[in-house]
Formats: structure tokens, sequence, C-alpha cells
């Protein structure tokens, strides 16, 4: 399984980014995919996740309400959706895959797989 995001950059408080995360490898029914953050000297946090065979998503509640996560089954991607974006949304994201679809979809040690992370900068 490989995972690759992309989409990160630098925008203005209030704008709006697309991640993408491609996955290749396989297919990735049962899976959960989730979407991680990681600022410099603290641990890496939970976003967002879904499950990739029935579409239900979680989101921390830092960024409920303006962030969206889905998939596409047909091009294999995971996608967040994030607006209304805040200056402490400000980090590296990581996109990863849980194979054993996991309960415990916040916590990053339940995942098996990960992207090589794109940085989201948010201007005040």
């Amino acid at each position: 399984v490989q995972l690759q995001a992309s989409g990160g950059g630098l925008v203005q408080a209030g704008g709006s980014l697309r991640l993408s995360c491609a996955a290749s490898g396989r297919t990735f029914s049962g899976y959960v995919m989730g979407w991680f953050r990681q600022v410099p000297g603290k641990e890496r946090e939970f976003v967002s996740a879904i499950w990739w065979s029935s579409g239900i998503a979680y989101y921390a509640d830092s960024v409920k309400g303006r962030f969206t996560i889905s998939r596409d089954n047909a091009s294999k991607t995971v996608y967040l959706q994030m607006n209304s974006l805040k200056h402490e949304d400000t980090a590296v994201y990581y996109c990863a895959a849980d194979a054993s679809g996991s309960r415990w979809y916040y916590d990053s040690n339940e995942y098996d797989y990960w992207g090589q992370g794109t940085e989201v900068t948010v201007s005040s």
C-alpha cells in the first residue's frame, strides 16, 4: 500500500484548501482512512477519519463543521476539504490507512500505512 498526499500550500485565514491522498496497491474495502496533522514539537493529532466501505466519517472537535472528509472509489483517493481555515490549522498533514478498520480511528498507532505529508500554512 502506498499513499501520496498532496494539496497543501499557503492560504489566508478564512480561506480553503483541499487535500488529496491517492492510495495504491490494493482494494481498500474494510480500511479506515485517516488524516492527522503535526506541528514541530507536538504530537501527531487526529483530524478526521472515514470508513472506506460505508463512508462513515468522524472529526476532531477542532475541525468539526469546517472540514469534510470524503473518498472516491474509482480513483482510490481520499479528500480533506478544509474551509474557514484558521492560523491554528497550520501543520503538516498526513494521510494514513488502517487495514484492520479499528474503532480507535483517532489513535495514530492503529494505522499501518502513512503518506509523506503535505504542509499547510494559514496566515493570520
